[in-house]
């Protein structure tokens, strides 16, 4: 019996992806590592984020990662997570105050929830948000309360 290949006319040959893993999104890597680094950001800095599905599934995983080095917490995890995430900033707020946190969870600390269909182009959109995103906002919204009381007091 001839090969599969044989047997499809020219031109329509299938491609088959073995051991490519990781969606492309249409784009070269520079520019692919550039738009999950950016995701991720905006992530830790507003703990809660719109994006389309396949990009939080992405995303996901590049946090979930980052967060447990955030949980080990000493010098070659904070080191790796600034190579992950150049954004110093970031890094801190993320080793001080969102690890603490998450202590008592081993992993999943992320979730998506399918929200909507986006008006241009119907593309699936959904929410990538901490499972805690709740306890989380409370205690922001502490610390912003703090800081007003202290800059009325002075």
């Amino acid at each position: 019996m001839p090969c599969e290949r044989h047997l499809l006319t020219q031109g329509e040959e299938k491609v088959v992806r073995h051991k490519v893993a990781g969606r492309g999104f249409g784009r070269n890597t520079n520019q692919r590592k550039a738009l999950l680094r950016g995701l991720v950001t905006s992530l830790f800095e507003h703990l809660k984020i719109e994006t389309t599905v396949a990009k939080a599934k992405e995303a996901k995983k590049i946090a979930e990662r980052v967060i447990t080095l955030g949980k080990k917490g000493d010098l070659h995890s904070r080191r790796i997570a600034i190579s992950l995430l150049p954004n110093k900033g970031i890094i801190t707020k993320l080793f001080n105050a969102i690890t603490p946190k998450l202590t008592n969870r081993n992993s999943g600390y992320l979730r998506i929830v399918r929200s909507r269909c986006r008006a241009g182009d119907n593309s699936s959109m959904a929410i990538l948000e901490f499972v805690d995103y709740d306890s989380l906002i409370e205690k922001k919204k502490e610390k912003e309360k703090e800081k007003e009381n202290t800059k009325k007091e002075s």
